[in-house]
């Protein structure tokens, strides 16, 4: 069976990181969330209020981790899932996570991220001449890294499968999922 890999940590977005994961288990792939440590992660909710100038951000839900980054051998792994929130702020600055999200876009295999996630991706030089969406305010991140920036629900450039934020993620979720049963097809889920 396939592996799908999230990477996450503390301060991910809450739906960026559970509609994937509850989506990859659905469609029958083994699943592993990895973050900078082994540990209990806490999560947090963006949401959008009249009168802001930007979104706010409250505590989410918690989820543990099942690998290090430092443990992860990606060639294990079929597929890259990075959600958004404030951890790719700090994640961008692991080597382990450079590591590994380097592998993906260097071995060609399935990449989906959202939202900040961008941010990341844009200093590792793997975003460089490709279409990304990303949070508007990441726009210029993603520029000064080489990409094109695109406001859209769901862009698909070769492997790599992006969105705005949580309300794309049916968009988004919905091209990954047919880029995976071409190129790493799941065995069934089992109905139980």
């Amino acid at each position: 069976m396939p592996k799908i890999l999230i990477v996450a940590g503390d301060a991910a977005e809450d739906l960026e990181f559970f509609y994937p994961y509850q989506r990859m288990l659905e469609e029958g792939y083994e699943t592993h969330v990895a973050a900078p440590s082994r540990k209990k992660l806490r999560f947090v909710t963006h949401d959008f209020v009249d009168g802001y100038d930007t979104y706010v951000e409250r505590e989410g839900h918690s989820w543990p981790s099942d690998l290090a980054l430092s443990e992860v051998d990606p060639a294990e792994y079929a597929a890259l899932i990075i959600p958004g929130g404030r951890a790719p702020e700090y994640l961008r600055n692991d080597a382990d996570f450079r590591r590994i999200a380097t592998h993906f876009f260097d071995t060609d295999k399935p990449v989906a991220h959202i939202c900040h996630a961008a941010i990341a991706l844009a200093p590792l030089g793997v975003l460089k001449g490709r279409r990304t969406a990303a949070y508007g305010a990441c726009a210029p991140d993603v520029e000064l890294g080489g990409g094109v920036f695109v406001d859209d629900s769901a862009v698909v450039d070769g492997n790599m499968v992006s969105a705005r934020a949580w309300p794309d993620q049916p968009a988004w979720m919905r091209a990954f999922v047919s880029l995976l049963r071409e190129k790493a097809p799941a065995e069934a889920p089992v109905v139980g």
